[in-house]
C-alpha cells in the first residue's frame, strides 16, 4: 500500500496532483508540511509540491491563505517555474484576502509587466482578471499597470524584442476584456486597443478587432 503522506506521493513521477490536492484541503497540517517542504526542497520534487499547492489555491484558497507570505516571497524566486506558479497562486488567494495583503504587494506583483521577461509579464497580466473579480476597487490601478506593456522592454537572448512585447500586448487585450465593465478609465483602454489595430502581429490585430467590436459602442 502506498504512503498517504502527500510529500511522499508527490515524490513519485506522474503523481495525481488533483487527487493529492483534494487530500490536502482536508488536513491543514499536511498543507503546512508541504509548504515547508517546498521552501527547503532542492530536488525536482519541489515542482510537484508547487503544483499541488497551486491546485489547493484554486479549489480551496482559504486553506492556503495563512501561507500568503510564502508565495509573496516566491515572486522573487530565481527559478522561473516557481515564480510563475507563485504568480498564479497569489492571484487565487486574492479572493480570500480579508487582510488586504495583496494591496501591500501590489507594486511588487505588477513590477514584471515592464520587463525584461515576457513570460513573467504575461503570467501577471493573464491572472489580473482574477485579481479584479476579487477586488473590484483595484480595477483602475490594475488597468494602469497593464497598459505599461505598450512601452515595456522584453529581452530575447539578451536583445530587446518588439515581438515579445507584441505577444504581451495580446495578453493585455485579453485581460482587459475580462473586466472592461469595471474599468473607469475606458478612454485610455480604447485608445490602447485602437493602436493595436496596426500591430505587426496578426494575432494581436484580431484580438484588437474583436475587442473593439465588443466594447466600442
Amino acid at each position: 500500500m502506498g504512503s498517504k503522506n502527500p510529500i511522499d506521493q508527490l515524490g513519485v513521477k506522474g503523481a495525481d496532483i488533483d487527487s493529492i490536492a483534494d487530500q490536502l484541503v482536508k488536513n491543514s497540517r499536511q498543507i503546512a508540511a508541504l509548504v515547508e517542504a517546498l521552501q527547503v526542497e532542492e530536488s525536482p520534487k519541489k515542482y510537484a509540491y508547487e503544483k499541488a499547492l497551486r491546485r489547493v489555491s484554486e479549489i480551496r484558497p482559504e486553506r492556503l491563505y495563512s501561507h500568503f507570505d510564502v508565495f509573496t516571497r516566491m515572486l522573487d524566486n530565481e527559478n522561473s517555474f516557481l515564480k510563475w506558479g507563485a504568480i498564479m497562486t497569489v492571484s487565487n488567494l486574492a479572493g480570500v484576502d480579508t487582510k488586504k495583503r495583496f494591496e501591500d504587494i501590489f507594486r511588487k506583483y505588477y513590477a514584471p509587466v515592464g520587463g525584461p521577461v515576457m513570460v513573467t509579464a504575461a503570467n501577471v497580466i493573464s491572472n489580473s482578471g482574477k485579481i479584479v473579480r476579487a477586488k473590484p476597487a483595484l480595477a483602475d490601478p490594475v488597468t494602469k499597470e497593464i497598459l505599461k506593456v505598450e512601452k515595456a522592454n522584453y529581452l530575447n537572448k539578451g536583445e530587446p524584442s518588439p515581438e515579445c512585447r507584441n505577444v504581451a500586448i495580446g495578453h493585455a487585450i485579453d485581460a482587459l476584456d475580462q473586466f472592461y465593465d469595471r474599468i473607469g478609465t475606458k478612454t485610455k483602454v480604447l485608445n490602447f486597443v485602437k493602436r493595436q489595430l496596426k500591430n505587426s502581429r496578426k494575432q494581436v490585430v484580431k484580438k484588437a478587432e474583436r475587442f473593439m467590436r465588443n466594447h466600442s459602442s
